[in-house]
């Protein structure tokens, strides 16, 4: 027997949200319908669906310019992962997508983890093109520097000196005021 049904999420190897397909009783019986990944396809639930698609054709459409105008973003840029590496230029640890994703929140830039594609961890110092996938339709490469603890230590410590001769001479000129 089979059973006419309406996913109401995407289905690995059956369909997408939305699509009306013929599965088998027990299979829609015993893991779809309890899972809520579908429900029977009545005349009610097919019009209820084809107004649920067109608010989510919108808000799609709505998501892909987002995506659009952030890969735009981060192709401009190249972004800059700390890590503390050993003399022969290999990392102690790792950087992975976490990492990666953290470096560009700092920068202002939201990507989810899961959406940066590394087929292995960066495990040494250098220059990476990294994947990102932000839409099902919109994916990009972002330009990542992996560069050793210390050589970013020294340069924020003379940055660090720098701005407190800075507000040394601030507040010598607000004293004179």
């Amino acid at each position: 027997m089979s059973t006419q049904i309406i996913l109401t999420a995407p289905v690995d190897d059956l369909g997408a949200e939305g699509d009306t397909l013929t599965v088998a009783d027990g299979y829609a019986r015993n893991y779809l319908f309890p899972k809520g990944l579908a429900m029977p396809a009545t005349a009610a639930n097919l019009r209820r669906v084809e107004s649920l698609r067109k608010k989510r054709e919108a808000t799609l459409a709505a998501q892909l310019d987002d995506a659009k105008a952030a890969a735009a973003k981060l192709v401009k840029q190249s972004y800059t992962v700390i890590a503390a590496a050993g003399e022969d230029g290999k990392l102690y640890g790792s950087v992975t997508s976490a990492d990666i994703s953290e470096t560009l929140k700092a920068e202002g830039i939201e990507v989810d983890r899961r959406k940066i594609v590394l087929e292995h961890p960066i495990r040494e110092l250098g220059v990476y093109d990294v994947d990102v996938k932000l839409h099902p339709e919109v994916a990009t490469k972002v330009k990542i520097w992996v560069v050793n603890q210390e050589g970013a230590e020294a340069t924020s410590t003379k940055a660090e000196g720098a701005g407190e001769k800075t507000s040394k001479k601030t507040q010598k000129a607000e004293k004179k005021k």
